[in-house]
């Protein structure tokens, strides 16, 4: 397998364009210089890139937390999952195959190829593998920006939450440089991690960096389950080749490769009563009972070709071309219990295989940033082809099978999508401080399935049903941006836009019972905000205010399909479904003291929808979305919350750096997140588990440094609270608990 994958990675690398591109001042090489927290007051920007153009965020119209290096070291943030205790309006629903993201309640709440991400995630300029693969960790990191709100025109139709830009650390000419990490804790938790940085010549650098992790699990699981109930084993690394042979010339070509097994997440039910008298589990979600087979591992990589050229006026030409390939793997139980299946109460397993391969290809054309009138252009596309095999893909086995209410489901086929763009963005300086932009984007996306789903009666060779789906979607879609940016002086920046953005629709899978798959429509956004940003005390103190209202049309939602029980699909909410919020953070940097903090404080009301919770037992023939009528099973879920969208999040830190003499500093620093209570479904039953209660997290550390040495004594959630991160579907998965330990690093 890892043979067959270099060989792939090698080859994407081979064939990438030769297009003659770059630029002078990429947005890569400014996220790597950017240090937001340990700038000296009043002197480096912290940078956001996400326009295309490396801009001041304090000069920026985008509500944006952005993150360098040193910073997710010192607030424990190693990966995505914890980005969410560092930033506001952000959550993290962690099943182990993958992460959804949702920022202000938009993203992603479904494991599943058949749903748009919401939230797009970039590494190095390139859209990442969505949805599955997105546990990489986060070594040698540049900066992490998270955008908040519809980024329709340089994002694209995934990016109606938000967007995440990643970069990566680059090689450089300068020196010989690096650093050396080792960690160890409890769980036996052992992390080594480092990077090196090699001049070949005074135009060609490489460098070098890896990761490697193994943690035991945090879980105690009881039953007679087998495999790997949740240890860690990561193994990571990345080379960087930089070739400059001219001021305005440049070539950085990057490899990523990960192998990361996570076990199979072992879980608890989040009903411990009956489908007629619900019970919710309330039980310590790190105890559980399983009795299946339990495994999960990502294998996957990326190649990232980045050419950039500059003219002798300014203006930039650059290629990012993209290749990605990976493979994921997990097996669980499925109603996370010790039950070994009777014919009133089956078992049930799940299985799921699936790799997926993209190729991408975006080009940029960037104006100089003086002059009153600055404008990009650029063009985009991109190939995703998901491949479900068959004997070992996707496989749900309920045990012992009763007919016909429950049979052992089957998938296999392809998935294939495509994506293209042609994007721009101007902007004018009418007076001294003063400036309107405008941008748009045209897309074109296009979704097929090409699949067989089968179900069984278990020991049975042949499918008692067998239906065959080839059919494809296409969308067309016009999005953009108009925004009024005001400098009113060095301290005071004030901002207004409008923006659209799209999700796009697609095609249900298959269903039992033989009817036309549901197509759904694509997803609207016109997203209204307003603020202001201050930089006060020579650049000391900055703080960032904002407020937005989102409306929402033909909203895209996962409930039960009531023509075929048992299997959900996507569905269009009519009307307009509203979301709107308020959002504030601050940064304080006073010599040895420093701190951060933001908040969000929101609320959301879906459009009137009619849908069936099909818990309770077998759903009722009718239920129409758009008109009902409502019954004690068909309800009305007009005026609910959106999932995962906490009506209030906050985070904070504080450090203070004491001189022991000569090189030698002691700091210690604390951070605290809360994130409010979210539902987990649009049914909002707190019986049945539905309910995801507020997480409170303490972190802190305490850091001696001398010189190029610094030792660190870290703990997170130091409280211990043990709660529920996650429901997917009737399970619950728990956060981590309290991990404590020593790190010890030497930078070079």
């Amino acid at each position: 397998m890892r043979a067959i994958f270099w060989a792939s990675i090698s080859a994407a690398a081979l064939m990438a364009p030769l297009a003659a591109t770059a630029q002078t001042t990429d947005p890569t090489d400014a996220a790597r210089d950017a240090k937001p927290s340990e700038a000296a007051p009043g002197s480096d920007e912290i940078v956001v890139t996400a326009e295309r153009r490396s801009t001041s965020l304090q000069r920026t119209g985008v509500a944006a937390t952005v993150l360098n290096g040193e910073d997710l070291v010192r607030k424990s943030v190693n990966g995505v999952e914890q980005l969410q205790f560092a930033s506001p309006s952000l959550t993290v629903n962690t099943t182990g195959q993958g992460n959804a993201f949702n920022i202000r309640g938009i993203g992603k709440t479904e494991q599943t190829s058949a749903i748009g991400v919401g939230v797009v995630t970039y590494r190095d300029g390139v859209a990442t593998l969505p949805g599955y693969f997105q546990t990489e960790p986060y070594y040698d990191i540049a900066s992490v920006e998270v955008l908040r709100g519809p980024q329709g025109t340089f994002a694209g139709g995934n990016a109606t939450g938000g967007a995440i830009f990643i970069t990566e650390k680059n090689p450089d000419v300068g020196s010989v440089n690096g650093y050396a990490l080792a960690q160890y804790g409890n769980y036996e938790h052992l992390k080594l991690q480092g990077a090196v940085n090699l001049p070949i010549s005074s135009t060609l650098a490489v460098r070098f960096a890896g990761n490697m992790e193994r943690r035991d699990t945090f879980y105690t699981v009881t039953g007679p389950w087998t495999g790997n109930p949740g240890n860690r084993r990561d193994y990571s690394g990345r080379v960087s080749l930089l070739w400059e042979p001219s001021a305005n010339f440049r070539v950085l070509l990057k490899g990523d490769y990960n192998n990361i097994e996570y076990g199979g997440i072992p879980a608890s039910a989040s009903n411990i009563g009956t489908a007629a008298a619900p019970i919710p589990n309330t039980s310590d979600p790190l105890v559980v009972a399983n009795n299946t087979f339990l495994n999960g591992r990502d294998e996957f990589g990326r190649i990232v070709l980045n050419m950039a050229y500059t003219t002798g006026g300014g203006v930039v030409f650059r290629s990012i071309s993209g290749f990605q390939r990976g493979t994921t793997q997990v097996n669980f139980d499925g109603d996370g219990t010790a039950n070994t299946g009777t014919a009133a109460a089956p078992a049930n397993y799940f299985r799921d295989n699936i790799s997926e391969e993209i190729w991408s290809q975006e080009f940029n054309i960037v104006s100089p940033d003086t002059g009153p009138f600055t404008w990009v252009l650029g063009g985009y596309y991109q190939h995703d082809k998901i491949f479900i095999p068959a004997n070992g893909g996707y496989f749900s086995d309920l045990s012992p099978n009763v007919i016909p209410t429950v049979l052992d489901i089957e998938i296999v086929g392809t998935n294939p999508k495509s994506a293209t763009a042609v994007f721009g963005q101007i902007g004018y300086e009418l007076t001294d401080g003063l400036q309107v932009t405008a941008g748009a984007r045209w897309s074109r996306t296009t979704s097929a399935n090409d699949a067989v789903a089968r179900a069984y009666i278990t020991g049975l060779a042949t499918p008692l049903v067998s239906l065959v789906q080839k059919d494809k979607a296409v969308d067309e879609k016009i999005n953009g941006k108009v925004a009024v940016n005001w400098t009113l002086d060095a301290s005071n920046f004030i901002y207004a836009f409008v923006a659209t953005g799209s999700k796009a629709g697609g095609l249900n899978g298959p269903n039992l019972a033989g009817l036309a798959p549901l197509a759904f429509g694509a997803e609207d956004v016109t997203d209204f905000e307003l603020g202001w940003k201050g930089t006060f005390m020579g650049g000391r103190l900055r703080t960032q205010i904002g407020g937005y209202y989102n409306l929402y049309k033909n909203f895209q939602v996962n409930i039960i399909d009531p023509r075929s029980p048992g299997l959900s699909s996507l569905y269009n909410v009519p009307g307009e479904t509203k979301l709107y919020g308020l959002e504030a953070s601050a940064q304080g940097n006073f010599d040895a003291l420093s701190f951060d903090m933001s908040m969000s404080v929101s609320d959301s009301e879906l459009a009137t929808f009619y849908a069936i919770d099909p818990r309770p037992g077998p759903p009722p023939a009718a239920c129409n979305a758009a008109t009902g009528p409502a019954t004690a099973r068909c309800i009305n879920l007009g005026g609910r919350e959106q999932n995962y969208a906490p009506k209030f999040t906050f985070s904070g830190g504080v450090q203070y750096a004491i001189p022991l003499g000569g090189d030698m500093t002691l700091t210690p620093r604390v951070d605290y997140a809360h994130i409010g209570a979210v539902w987990a479904t649009l049914f909002q039953d707190a019986a049945r588990g539905d309910r995801i209660q507020a997480r409170d997290i303490l972190n802190a550390q305490l850091t001696l440094t001398a010189g190029d040495w610094s030792i660190a004594a870290y703990g997170t959630n130091l409280t211990d609270q043990h709660y529920v991160g996650a429901i997917n579907g009737a399970r619950r998965l728990a956060g981590a608990p309290r991990q404590y330990g020593l790190r010890v690093s030497r930078s070079f």
